[in-house]
């Protein structure tokens, strides 16, 4: 057993037993003798190993789970928590990046509009002012319509604070490398968007994975990390999250931001899903206004194509802080997107597509539902991705095997270890019905996925195959 170096620690301490054993745990962390999920011996061995009561090894264990520094759950006992970089992507290719696409409506009238007035918007700006460098975040005219925008879901988004990226991703890049500094880590939901794993192993930004349910991040899982961590920044999703479909409800972000508040923690709000639901709560930043990056973008609702995200910054100093480090490592947005972009805007034709949009994402919604809602599978009325979970097959995962065979047929699923930050993530799929599947599609990428669920060993079952069309 592992833990004999304590006795004389123990021992020769002013201090009760049980403060020292918190103390304890975080320097093995700190060295290395512990790394997070290792597992830890029933507390009456141990007690025994250190020659302690077994009241005490438990009032100790219970102030090292206060810290953050263990934990426990069914099947595994007590275990070991802490920060460390995410599962390593592949060379940011295969499973892991496959991405998560709106639907497309391209019969639509709205798309038709679209397409002629970012051909008159083009027409009609001189080329050379499509070419030139600009200042970081915009022209004034793209950042007072993308406030304009935001105003929707933020009463107080105001163009001083706006700055126009290229993507979602991008403005993240910049975030964590502003915000989380060596010797710190980015609090993380345990299953999050696989972008911000593959920014922290490049950044070398270490993740501190937080316990979410099925409302999303648990707000004192949070507060537990500040306590026992050197916490740069809380990164999460709140609406629609990906990949659990989870909508964080009012009082747990009026919580996380209490939380923000208290121990002075930038917030990283990644709202790319907030634009699907008809409502949603109020963002984080209406809670904790000096403290929220709220991020916003065209992605999962217009198209990922467009690389254009919105930032609004707590502060104006904040503001110019960003930009710098979105400048260094982005230079700026395309000239030719932002003009397209903010002629859409500007005559209002992103508001029908964004409405068409949403009806189609409600009907595929309640398709996933009927089709698959008996085998547990979570969704949002008016989103187009569901994570759906599956039993182990005699202890051994599905998740990975079958999401490769029904990617092989056509159905956009991706296994559970694409988004988890803490190694232990639920066996399940996230599903994707968006992207250029029409109905008929639909239909057909499910009725695979019905007959995947139906057979209970996968080593037994025939190759998957779809049916044909009708």
């Amino acid at each position: 057993m592992p833990f004999t170096h304590w006795i004389s620690r123990i021992k020769g301490s002013a201090l009760p037993a049980y403060q020292v054993i918190p103390e304890l745990i975080a320097e093995d962390l700190q060295h290395g003798r512990l790394a997070p999920r290792d597992r830890l011996p029933p507390l009456r061995d141990l007690a025994k190993v250190l020659d302690l009561n077994y009241t005490t090894v438990v009032r100790g264990f219970a102030e090292a789970r206060d810290r953050g520094l263990v934990a426990s759950r069914p099947g595994l006992g007590s275990y070991v928590r802490g920060s460390f970089i995410g599962l390593p992507l592949r060379a940011g290719t295969g499973a892991e990046m496959t991405m998560n696409l709106p639907p497309e409506i391209e019969d639509h009238p709205a798309m038709q509009r679209l397409q002629e007035q970012a051909a008159a918007a083009i027409v009609n700006t001189p080329l050379h002012d499509l070419m030139r460098y600009q200042d970081f975040g915009g022209t004034p005219r793209d950042r007072d319509l993308a406030a304009r925008w935001l105003r929707q879901w933020l009463a107080k988004a105001d163009a001083e604070r706006v700055l126009v990226a290229p993507g979602i991703h991008s403005a993240l890049l910049g975030l964590v490398s502003m915000l989380v500094k060596p010797g710190h880590s980015l609090c993380v939901e345990s299953m999050a968007y696989p972008g911000i794993k593959a920014i922290a192993a490049q950044l070398g930004t270490q993740l501190h994975p937080l316990a979410m349910d099925e409302e999303g991040l648990r707000p004192e899982e949070f507060e537990a990390a500040c306590k026992s961590a050197s916490v740069g920044a809380l990164y999460l999703c709140p609406n629609l999250h990906n990949p659990m479909t989870a909508t964080l409800s009012l009082r747990r972000r009026e919580q996380i931001a209490d939380v923000a508040l208290r121990y002075s923690v930038p917030v990283i709000e990644d709202d790319a899903y907030g634009m699907l639901p008809a409502a949603v709560p109020p963002p984080l930043a209406d809670y904790a206004p000096g403290l929220v990056y709220y991020v916003s973008g065209l992605s999962k609702w217009l198209g990922a194509g467009l690389r254009m995200a919105y930032v609004l910054a707590p502060t104006a100093a904040a503001h110019q802080r960003l930009a710098g480090a979105m400048r260094a490592t982005t230079v700026m947005a395309s000239p030719f997107i932002n003009t397209v972009v903010s002629a859409w805007l500007e005559q209002g034709e992103a508001d029908a597509v964004l409405s068409a949009v949403r009806a189609e994402c409600q009907w595929r919604s309640a398709l996933m539902a009927e089709r698959l809602g008996k085998y547990g599978l979570r969704t949002h009325r008016q989103g187009f991705h569901a994570w759906l979970p599956l039993a182990e097959n005699g202890g051994v995962p599905q998740s990975v095997a079958m999401a490769s065979e029904l990617r092989a047929i056509g159905v956009m699923a991706v296994a559970s270890t694409a988004f988890s930050t803490d190694r232990q993530p639920p066996d399940g799929l996230r599903l994707c019905l968006g992207g250029g599947l029409t109905r008929d599609d639909c239909g057909r990428a499910l009725q695979a996925l019905e007959a995947a669920m139906r057979h209970a060993a996968l080593e037994d079952r025939p190759p998957l195959d779809l049916p044909p069309s009708s």
